[in-house]
């Protein structure tokens, strides 16, 4: 594997009219990496995944619904979402910036 740069985080970051714009920034092996941008009114799509999730949000606030408990982040929180833990997005700042890792298990790559 050779090296390579990707884009700076905080450009081109506006936020999307709704929703979240989701961005693949890296692949290695199992691991995948991304950029959220979300706007002021975030999907309200219930969460079900087959990967674990570890996210920082990097700017902005939100709030999230995990399994049933209310949970507020802010600008530096973290939060590891493992596998088939379902959540979903319930309120967001516009342009709220995320940075996400998934972790695939071996046999869903």
């Amino acid at each position: 594997m050779t090296w390579s740069r990707g884009p700076n985080l905080f450009a081109a970051a506006e936020a999307p009219a709704t929703a979240e714009r989701f961005e693949q920034l890296a692949r290695m092996g199992n691991l995948v990496v991304e950029r959220i941008v979300s706007s002021a009114e975030p999907a309200s799509e219930l969460y079900d995944q087959p990967q674990d999730e570890w996210v920082v949000l990097l700017r902005g606030e939100a709030t999230l619904d995990i399994a049933g408990t209310s949970v507020t982040l802010s600008a530096g929180d973290t939060l590891l979402l493992p596998r088939h833990t379902p959540h979903r997005v319930l309120t967001t700042s516009a342009g709220a910036l995320w940075l996400a890792v998934h972790g695939f298990p071996a046999s869903a790559t």
